[in-house]
């Protein structure tokens, strides 16, 4: 059910996105092809990137965290690297933009983590923690 799960999370992040467009944070989305788009390439950037980022990011984590045994430290780690991932969509897609730069970065993809967690909890379309992910994380 994997494959089929990530396909039906798709038009549902894209409104995700739009939403995040409405809301007062400087995140502008053109139209909702551009969220799609937006979407997927969120979605792959993540897969393509989050183990280089863990894995440079990963040495200050775990002084700071004190290995993981600190949980907000850990949370805002996570954070950091969706705001990186958000701000290189915008980046890379025509349409999607973030008006106000960093500050703009960090408030959607905060909205937009938010929103996504409660929405597919919410129908029953959150994705268990692959093996990549839990070697990446350390969350077994």
């Amino acid at each position: 059910m994997g494959p089929i799960t990530w396909l039906l999370q798709w038009p549902i992040r894209a409104l995700i996105l739009l939403l995040v467009a409405r809301l007062p944070l400087g995140v502008e989305m053109a139209s909702f092809p551009v969220a799609l788009l937006s979407a997927i390439v969120i979605g792959l950037l993540g897969t393509l990137l989050i183990l280089p980022l863990k894995l440079l990011l990963g040495p200050v984590w775990f002084v700071t965290s004190l290995g993981g045994l600190i949980t907000p430290v850990s949370f805002l780690f996570n954070w950091l690297i969706t705001v990186v991932l958000f701000g290189l969509a915008a980046w890379l897609i025509d349409g999607f933009r973030l008006r106000n730069g960093l500050v703009s970065a960090i408030l959607g993809s905060l909205a937009y983590s938010i929103l996504s967690t409660v929405v597919l909890r919410w129908i029953g379309l959150e994705v268990p923690l692959t093996r990549a992910m839990q070697a990446a994380t350390g969350v077994a």
